[in-house]
Parts: C-alpha cells; structure tokens; sequence
C-alpha cells in the first residue's frame, strides 16, 4: 500500500500547477465625524462573494500599481497606494471548463480619495463600506481574514501612537 500512495503523490506533482500571482488592493478610509478606519468589498462577479479588489499583474506596471488599476476598474475607487505590500493570501480560482489554480495575490494597501460615478464594471458588482472587522468575517479566505485584522491593527496603531504610550 505504500508504494500505491507514493505512485499517486508523484502523479499529483506531475500535473500540479505551478502557482499564479494577482495582485489587489485593501481600500480603505476614515470616517469623516469619528476618523474610524474602515475597508470596501466588493462581490466576485461569478460567485457573488464578498472580496477584495484583484486582478492579473499588468505588462508594464508594479504589482501595486495594478492593485491600483483593479481598485478603479471594479470598484470605481481612486486614492494613494502604498508600494510595499501589507501582505498575501492563497486561494484557489475556478477557471474556464471547471479547472481551479492556486494563486498567491499580493496585497497592497490603497487610502481612497476619490469615488468615481462612472467607472468599467460599474453595475456588475455590489459594494460596501464596512468595519474591518466585517470585512474579516465576510470573506472567505482564511489568509484575507487575518490580513484585514492586522492591517487594521497597525492603522490604529499609527493613528494614536500618543495615546499607545501614554497607557504603557
């Protein structure tokens, strides 16, 4: 039987794929009365899930400029993106004909500006404003989910550094 099971593992490594990056942007802002940090998703066009704007690296650009490019594209957000990323996640994504293929998408913080009225998916997704603590508890994956807590921590942790070491 142990043969039998290293046959098969062999098999799986001979037809995995090798793992895709994306790249995608952690929208965020601050409320205009209390200065409250809080995150947009945005539905997957196919599953109806909540996410994060993402999208395939772009010839030409850093990964965090087409994190920036997805922010617009799908969610009609504009606003200053940091270049050093916050973070990554594993998911699966389920391509054409059923095949699904691991990706790695690279995430990059983005402080949003602007609201844009006319953007190109505009009407193909629903968007929300959220606490990222709902943001964490709307997604799916794992990884994204301890990244949005994280993220959310450090935010806070340079919105009141005052106050941090005044209570030390």
């Amino acid at each position: 039987m142990n043969i039998l099971n290293r046959i098969v593992t062999d098999v799986r490594l001979m037809f995995r794929r090798p793992v895709r990056m994306q790249c995608a942007a952690l929208c965020y802002r601050f409320k205009k009365k209390s200065a409250v940090p809080e995150m947009l998703l945005i539905t997957s066009r196919d599953t109806g899930r909540w996410v994060i704007p993402k999208g395939w690296p772009m010839e030409g650009k850093m990964c965090h400029q087409a994190a920036e490019r997805e922010a617009y594209e799908e969610a009609g957000v504009t606003g200053e993106t940091g270049a050093e990323r916050i973070g990554f996640y594993m998911y699966d994504k389920g391509m054409d004909q059923g095949l699904k293929v691991q990706c790695m998408v690279q995430v990059y913080p983005l402080v949003v500006l602007d609201m844009l009225k006319s953007f190109p998916e505009k009407g193909s997704r629903k968007m929300e404003w959220v606490s990222f603590e709902e943001g964490a508890n709307r997604v799916a994956e794992p990884m994204l989910k301890d990244l949005i807590l994280s993220f959310e921590q450090r935010l806070l942790a340079t919105m009141n550094p005052v106050q941090k070491t005044a209570a030390q």
